[in-house]
């Protein structure tokens, strides 16, 4: 009798039949050195999608230590999901599958005879409780001998879904609360008095910069390759100046210690991206006053050519050897703590991969540290765009 299915085939093998391809696909070499060899989640299925072999990992998974309580099950079976029993013919079979991930990899490699990769999120009964799963499935066709199997790779990537999903509410909320503050900081600007109006601009200013800077890390998570288009506007060296001079005037790493910016350009213009400049030299010189012990300067000073425009920050501490060679790496940092070393790599990222600048430095004991940032003044590629309305600084 024929079984209902609203998705995939519904056939299985007869137990008689199912031993006997289980039963050579134990004592296949191919597939059990595929077994003890692939690191992550692994199952042999036939083109029944029933399983007949499955490593540890996918034991682990299951929550099982004796792969006969799998064997001859879909994946679906068991991994327990909750629609599996929708239809009588089980996994697969149901009007749920039809959106399932794993189900449509499984029956599109068997169609076309070639690898099918998927997304499954997947609802699983787990000792009485429900729990979400995402999955990464892949499935490929492999003849062994005679016979037409599925090798099914599994990778569980519900805590990256999690966290994903989890970032994109943290950028909503966070969002909010910003544009809350930049249209207070407004108000603020309007209504204050002339003794507290430098004050008040500055809030205003930095302001406007957490918001652009939320604004552009949000696209950036959502970018696969980090890609991003920067917002090109006409700028001047002193401009450039002031606002890290907003930046830094209540920064706790300027505690104590002085930041001397020797403005002789100050009216030299280039065309760049504001905030990308900006934050790569917040960078520099935060990287600096981080270095400079206390009661000591760090300098800031900018030069110009007919092509490129410069900057330089220099402190009076040398870079360690160790670090030298690696210094613009993820997760490479001078300082003990972990999650430092990112403020190297976003210069190097902002400065020459978005705004196709060079990022560069000396050192050495007696002449300490100068870190360059040499920009184009006019990129080679991009007309100028001009910031949306609530974006642009009031008084720039």
């Amino acid at each position: 009798m024929t079984m209902k299915t609203d998705f995939a085939p519904a056939e299985r093998l007869e137990p008689s039949a199912l031993a006997v391809e289980i039963n050579a696909a134990v004592v296949n070499p191919v597939i059990d050195g595929l077994l003890n060899t692939v690191s992550g989640l692994l199952a042999v299925l036939n083109t029944h999608r029933q399983i007949l072999a499955l490593n540890h990992s996918f034991l682990n998974l299951l929550g099982i230590d004796d792969p006969d309580q799998a064997l001859g099950l879909r994946p679906g079976e068991a991994l327990r999901c909750i629609y599996h029993t929708a239809n009588p013919a089980g996994c697969g079979t149901s009007a749920y599958c039809a959106t399932c991930g794993a189900a449509i990899a499984m029956v599109a490699c068997l169609e076309d005879n070639a690898p099918s990769e998927k997304e499954c999120a997947i609802r699983v009964n787990k000792n009485g409780r429900e729990k979400d799963l995402f999955l990464r499935v892949r499935a490929c066709p492999i003849k062994v001998g005679s016979q037409r199997l599925i090798l099914l790779f599994l990778q569980d990537i519900t805590h990256e879904q999690q966290w994903e999903a989890l970032g994109r509410v943290f950028f909503h909320d966070l969002s909010n609360i910003i544009y809350a503050l930049v249209g207070s900081s407004e108000m603020l600007l309007d209504q204050v008095s002339d003794t507290n109006r430098d004050l008040a601009s500055r809030i205003h200013r930095l302001s406007l910069r957490m918001a652009r800077e939320v604004q552009m890390q949000k696209h950036l998570n959502q970018m696969a390759d980090a890609d991003y288009q920067p917002t090109i506007q006409p700028l001047t060296v002193g401009r450039i100046f002031q606002e890290l001079e907003t930046i830094f005037a209540n920064h706790p790493a300027a505690r104590r210690k002085e930041i001397v910016a020797e403005q002789t350009t100050d009216d030299t213009s280039f065309k760049s991206d504001f905030f990308l400049v900006v934050r790569v030299l917040t960078n520099m010189v935060t990287n600096a006053l981080e270095a400079t012990d206390e009661g000591r300067t760090v300098k800031l000073w900018a030069d110009a050519d007919s092509g490129h425009v410069s900057f330089y920050v220099w402190n009076h501490q040398p870079v360690a050897d160790s670090v030298v060679k690696r210094i613009y790496q993820r997760n490479i940092s001078s300082k003990a703590a972990s999650g430092r070393g990112l403020g190297t790599y976003s210069m190097k990222l902002f400065g020459e991969r978005f705004l196709h600048g060079s990022v560069d430095f000396t050192t050495s004991e007696n002449e300490g540290t100068t870190f360059c940032f040499r920009l184009p003044r006019s990129p080679a590629s991009g007309l100028p765009t001009p910031y949306p309305s609530a974006a642009r600084p009031r008084d720039c």
